[in-house]
């Protein structure tokens, strides 16, 4: 929050100067590109890493002179007539950038005509000119202006999901206890899509009360009729069995309600894997897909889990297209401390991966949580690393952990996030009741993605 006060046209005097830093940052490149409408992503993309985005330094410069007149000198009341500015220099991530305005001449009506003048960090002129303003004429003063904080998303991984998903044919998905308004219009916008065949499983009257609530059409759709949410669960447990549907969703019954059918050895839809939650999340602030592992189903994993846990993971990531996914083991440190038992777990899983008793993706840990996903933050520890800053999936220490980080993500840091359990027979998609119909959706690509690749599989091998 801050404060500004104005300079009143009779309070300027020919020479006042004002002059103002401030160093370019991605999201001022990317907010920046998009007003001036060059968004082509090769501009974009942090795998290019581009020093400089064409067609911003015009709106960065009148941006930066518009806010120093503006906010600061004369400040609030300050109407802009013109500019005429010259643009000489790039923008360059990362660099500062200062800002000087010194009034030039005052004319009658309030006006005021300012030299302004944009350098880079070693001197070179960025834009150079004049600005003519009215300035005000009589004290304001704006107390707690807040300037918001515009976040990009840099690679909307949603609609790649779904994208990606463009002319499979549909997944036979069976819907457990679609009884309200949420749980019914995910699973019918996805057929729609012809992402899924959607087998709707328990009590009819309650389904069709729900679909009529909701105003939509389930008269393609097959019903199988339950007496409640229990019944319903086992129903779609025993058609997995069967082969008669590819894949579960939840609906409107509690996770444990379904979960405890899935889990029985004898009657469920477990194999030699352990099972385990995997959040594929679209992080606004983070450049690629992220996946975190265990948030949902295993409560304090232990060495022999995590094994299963991160395999699961890795293989999802191959199924998303990640063909050699970075895996870091997160802890408190980075260093193994024989207190820390999640740090012990990260150096034997690394081993591990080492000796191939984990394949298909790159292992390191432990790893705290920013030198995970923050290079800058690798580099100042003097890390090296090829996952350190980079990391395709988090595996989290227990499921404690791993819950609050990706509610953290969502809520305090704009994250989306889809969710798969994996290390069963068919792929089971847990939604929740706050999820957006765009994060059903992406769940529900994930799931189609994961029930095509168990089609081409090769007999016996997980996924």
């Amino acid at each position: 929050m801050t404060s500004f006060t104005n300079v009143t046209f009779d309070e300027i005097e020919i020479g006042k100067t004002l002059t103002v830093s401030r160093t370019i940052s991605r999201n001022d490149i990317e907010a920046l590109a998009y007003v001036s409408g060059d968004i082509d992503e090769a501009h974009l993309d942090e795998e290019v890493r581009p020093d400089t985005v064409p067609s911003t330094e015009p709106v960065a410069a009148d941006a930066f002179f518009s806010y120093l007149l503006n906010r600061r000198f004369p400040g609030p009341g300050t109407t802009i007539l013109a500019h005429d500015l010259r643009f000489e220099g790039r923008l360059v991530m990362g660099e500062t950038l200062t800002a000087t305005i010194s009034a030039k001449e005052k004319r009658n009506g309030g006006l005021v005509v300012f030299d302004c003048r944009c350098t880079n960090e070693v001197g070179g002129v960025i834009a150079s000119g004049t600005a003519t303003v009215k300035a005000p004429m009589k004290r304001i003063s704006y107390t707690d202006l807040a300037t918001p904080e515009v976040i990009f998303r840099r690679t909307d991984v949603f609609a790649r999901l779904i994208k990606t998903c463009e002319g499979m044919p549909p997944v036979v998905c069976a819907v457990v206890h679609p009884c309200d308004h949420e749980s019914l219009l995910g699973p019918l916008e996805a057929a729609k899509r012809n992402l899924i065949d959607p087998v709707l499983i328990g009590p009819k009257t309650k389904i069709r009360e729900a679909a009529r609530a909701a105003g939509a059409d389930i008269t393609p759709y097959r019903i199988v009729d339950t007496e409640h949410s229990h019944a319903a669960a086992e129903k779609a447990v025993a058609m997995a069995r069967a082969g008669e549907v590819e894949a579960l969703m939840k609906g409107s019954l509690h996770t444990d309600e379904l979960m405890s059918a899935v889990v029985p050895s004898a009657t469920g839809l477990r194999t030699a894997r352990r099972i385990s939650h995997i959040f594929v999340m679209d992080v606004p602030t983070y450049p690629r897909v992220l996946l975190v592992t265990d948030a949902a189903i295993n409560i304090t994993p232990g060495l022999k889990e995590k094994v299963d846990i991160v395999q699961n993971a890795i293989d999802l990531a191959h199924v998303l297209g990640i063909h050699e996914p970075k895996v870091a083991i997160l802890s408190a440190v980075e260093t193994v401390n024989p207190d820390i038992p999640s740090t012990l777990e990260a150096a034997s899983l690394c081993k591990m991966a080492d000796r191939k008793q984990i394949t298909g993706g790159i292992l390191d840990g432990p790893l705290a949580f920013d030198n995970a996903v923050n290079e800058q933050a690798a580099r100042t520890k003097k890390i090296d690393s090829p996952v350190a800053g980079r990391a395709d999936i988090l595996l989290v220490p227990d499921l404690e952990a791993g819950n609050m980080l990706a509610k953290q993500l969502q809520y305090l840091a704009g994250a989306d996030a889809a969710g798969i359990v994996l290390g069963t027979r068919v792929p089971i998609v847990l939604t929740s009741r706050a999820d957006s119909v765009r994060t059903r959706l992406a769940s529900i690509a994930v799931m189609a993605l994961v029930a095509h690749a168990k089609r081409s599989a090769a007999p016996g091998k997980e996924l």
